[in-house]
């Protein structure tokens, strides 16, 4: 087999492993809590939020930019762990193709 076939398989054996982990990275979920379990924000690993919960303590109308704060803070992390994985993740998949004339 020529390298163009061996490099084209190998491609495309790299692509169906990178769409077996976004599908599974869109169900793998992490959580954020800050505030001592004030707010709590789960995102998906697909980078998208999947649930905001705010203890009925925290809500003081007097605290409303306390509670911004802490929810843009919970989700800003849950994010940040979501990406982490999922380059982690991206990178495994990748990580044996050898193109030629890059790395």
């Amino acid at each position: 087999m020529s390298s163009m076939g061996k490099l084209m398989k190998q491609a495309a054996r790299m692509q169906q492993q990178v769409d077996q982990i976004q599908h599974e990275l869109a169900s793998r979920t992490v959580e954020a809590t800050v505030g001592g379990g004030a707010v709590k924000v789960a995102a998906n690993c697909d980078g998208t939020l999947a649930s905001i919960k705010i203890h009925p303590q925290a809500l003081n109308p007097s605290d409303a930019q306390l509670l911004e704060d802490m929810v843009l803070t919970a989700a800003n992390q849950a994010l940040n762990q979501a990406k982490e994985i999922s380059n982690t993740e991206l990178r495994k998949a990748t990580a044996g193709f050898n193109m030629p004339g890059f790395g």
